[in-house]
């Protein structure tokens, strides 16, 4: 997996939604503390360890397959002038051979990581309720320093264990992923205080930290890198260590009972609608009950969550054309997976190098998503002009940061020169915008009912975690038929994603004010 993050992925953390993957971790109503400027911090320390570790991973984890990959070729061709054990230049590892089967091995990790997450999502929300928050960030912990630890063994041993034994290590997730942990990290922080203010202010702090890393971490991870091929993952096992002792320095919350119907029919249908989506409160009598009471089999009440987002669905055509578009804009954005072997290959560079690239990228997110378009929109609202045409201007700034997109990943396939390249990932940076827009139509008038942002949200990430697992091996066999047709072949996963934001455009046209 390329230490680039998905663009998906860095704006959901900005949107100070109540959670920011599929399915928000239905922790149990906390008793808010007064607020501490100092309670945050460990939220943002772990953050920062736990983001950077990331990226320190997936960065060096393309040279060790691929030399893993390029060792048993040149074996196989017996080629005398290289060392069984010697490490091979990685010039000589872009060939067409070597590329396809790192491409395979990668999409089907990424896959493997998106499905083993979405899977547990829900299970461990009812973790969290029962055994409390920490325990669940001590389990995700767990993955995280398993893949890095499998890397250097896979890397290191090779007489010992074969080079598809490194897909085991995305089977882990099965303790929580990405989605998991973003999820709890915007639960306890929305605990910390019952101000809207304070809580905004918090989310800004968790944004940051996320733009910060998305900087930093893949230049740390190229410099690393090409000092030694093991020490970003030796990093990362140290920054996952020092995350044990924070998780025990996190605010904590008092659980209050989980609020449970008692009975499906004796709530209003308003109530329903109203309450948390993994679990309902019964207004119109006011009885609350233990959900491991009432339910001793908790897992029983996932068809429950299935068939109320169907419910939420159903006869709201402007919200299923919003889904729609993020569905095609997470499948699109899937491409920025490929970027560090794509670079790689079609310019002969070191993945070193490709991370440096990934930090220029970063750069550009940064300062759009910090300080431009923040300044924009209050600006916008500010204005007499425009002043209650928000719906308009989230429509109008959707479809212009989608057509940005469509140009920028044009640009990216037809790049044959650096200057290109870098110009083309600026101009591809700038749509990164879009979930800004698309997130506010979520909460607009036009989209939400009463009392209904926290389910709305819960489907949107679910059909964007969707149009990622689809997207992951999608772009994979795009990448290797790519290789194959080689020249401005090389673009095609590019091309397609073009063709996939510009269908985006059009379903987000659709939405009738």
């Amino acid at each position: 997996m390329p230490a680039d993050d998905s663009r998906e992925q860095l704006l959901t953390r900005a949107i100070s939604t109540p959670s920011p993957c599929s399915t928000p971790s239905p922790a149990p109503s906390p008793i808010h503390p007064k607020p501490n400027k100092h309670s945050i911090w460990p939220i943002v320390v772990l953050l920062v360890l736990v983001h950077l570790s990331t990226v320190l991973y997936t960065l060096p984890l393309n040279r060790v397959v691929e030399l893993r990959l390029c060792q048993e070729h040149y074996e196989r061709l017996n080629q005398s002038l290289i060392a069984p054990d010697a490490t091979i230049p990685e010039k000589l590892c872009k060939i067409d051979d070597v590329q396809r089967k790192l491409a395979w091995l990668q999409g089907i990790m990424e896959t493997t990581m998106v499905v083993c997450d979405f899977l547990v999502t829900i299970p461990f929300s009812f973790v969290a309720e029962r055994y409390g928050i920490s325990v669940v960030l001590w389990c995700n912990l767990t993955p995280r320093a398993f893949m890095s630890a499998w890397a250097i063994a896979v890397g290191y041993y090779r007489h010992l264990l074969p080079t598809q034994a490194i897909i085991a290590g995305p089977f882990m997730n099965v303790l929580g992923g990405e989605c998991v942990f973003q999820s709890t990290v915007f639960t306890l922080t929305s605990a910390l205080t019952s101000d809207y203010a304070q809580r905004a202010s918090y989310f800004s702090y968790i944004s940051s930290t996320s733009y910060v890393v998305s900087f930093m971490g893949p230049t740390l991870a190229a410099f690393t890198l090409s000092k030694n091929l093991w020490l970003p993952f030796w990093l990362n096992i140290a920054l996952l260590t020092c995350a044990v002792p924070t998780i025990k320095m996190l605010p904590r919350t008092r659980k209050a009972p989980i609020k449970t119907l008692t009975s499906a029919e004796t709530g209003s249908e308003e109530a329903d609608e109203a309450g948390p989506l993994l679990g309902e409160t019964d207004l119109s009598h006011h009885r609350y009950s233990n959900a491991f009471e009432t339910h001793p089999d908790r897992f029983q009440s996932i068809p429950h969550v299935v068939r109320k987002m169907v419910h939420l669905v159903t006869g709201r055509r402007n919200f299923q054309i919003l889904l729609c578009s993020f569905f095609l804009t997470a499948l699109a954005s899937s491409d920025t997976k490929l970027l560090v072997q794509y670079i790689s290959k079609r310019y002969e560079w070191t993945f070193a190098k490709a991370g440096y690239m990934l930090s220029a990228k970063a750069l550009v997110n940064f300062t759009l998503l910090a300080i431009v378009v923040p300044r924009i929109i209050q600006a916008s609202r500010s204005s007499k002009a425009v002043h209650g045409s928000e719906i308009n201007l989230n429509i109008l700034g959707a479809e212009i940061s989608i057509l940005i997109s469509v140009a920028g990943v044009l640009c990216v396939a037809l790049a044959f020169k650096f200057w290109m390249l870098l110009a083309a990932l600026i101009v591809y940076a700038l749509g990164s915008a879009l979930p800004v827009f698309t997130m506010s139509l979520v909460k607009s008038p036009l989209i939400a009912l009463a009392h209904s942002d926290t389910q709305d949200f819960s489907i949107v990430m679910l059909t964007k975690t969707l149009g990622s697992l689809v997207g992951a091996p999608f772009m994979a066999v795009l990448w290797v038929y790519a290789i194959k047709l080689g020249g401005f072949g090389l673009g095609l996963p590019y091309f397609v994603s073009a063709c996939i934001y510009l269908i985006a455009v059009f379903v987000v046209a659709r939405i009738k004010v």
